[in-house]
């Protein structure tokens, strides 16, 4: 039980105090992310199985679900205007850098290394499927409290957003036994969130040059 509380307390410790008191741009969060995951998974002996055929097929039809659904938004005015409004959230790096570099290292590598890899299959064996699935989302909510604070979006909102996507990431976890059908759902949904308001905005009436007047 002492390794599993300690494997709980870990990353939520670096998430929302160790990390935050680093003051890193954001290159060098992406690569202490990566380098605390890694290290994590080898203490606690994570399984990412990376290699998984089903792990690979159940991730592309679901990232490829996602995908369809981004490109429906940008696709009708409506939904594209709201996107719009989301673009200027990319943070201060390359857009090419972010989506290829920092979404799928510092973000779906280590926390699919640290959650669907390690953590939920120790919580598993500790508390059994149902509750080592709830323990294991709520933490993996609650990771998400200072980049909640840090972007100024609703610290309980994000718990509960992140926390949703947890018991789905797990879900497919658990379906394939490997961690690769969660991290590309996950790159899907970050990659898409941040490729869907750039369209937007490249697209919106507001973008294009105004047309000449011809008198």
């Amino acid at each position: 039980m002492t390794k599993t509380v300690a494997a709980v307390a870990a990353p939520l410790a670096w998430s929302n105090w160790v990390l935050p008191r680093l003051k890193l741009e954001l290159r060098g969060r992406t690569v202490a992310n990566a380098g605390f995951a890694t290290g994590y998974a080898l203490a606690f002996h994570g399984r990412p199985n990376w290699l998984s055929a089903s792990g690979l097929g159940y991730g592309l039809a679901s990232a490829g679900v996602v995908a369809a659904g981004y490109g429906a938004a940008v696709a009708i005015p409506v939904l594209r205007e709201r996107l719009d409004g989301f673009a200027d959230r990319a943070p201060d790096v390359p857009f090419d850098e972010w989506i290829a570099i920092h979404i799928p290292i510092g973000t779906v590598y280590s926390e699919e290394l640290i959650f669907r890899a390690t953590l939920n299959p120790l919580l598993d064996n500790a508390f059994g499927p149902r509750g080592g699935a709830l323990i294991g989302a709520a933490t993996f909510g609650l990771w998400h409290i200072h980049p909640a604070r840090a972007a100024g979006d609703s610290v309980l909102a994000t718990i509960a957003a992140t926390a949703a996507g947890g018991l789905v990431f797990d879900l497919l976890r658990r379906r394939t036994d490997s961690a690769t059908a969660p991290a590309l759902l996950h790159f899907a949904l970050n990659a898409g969130g941040a490729l869907a308001p750039h369209l937007a905005a490249a697209g919106s009436p507001s973008s294009r040059p105004a047309s000449a007047t011809v008198t």
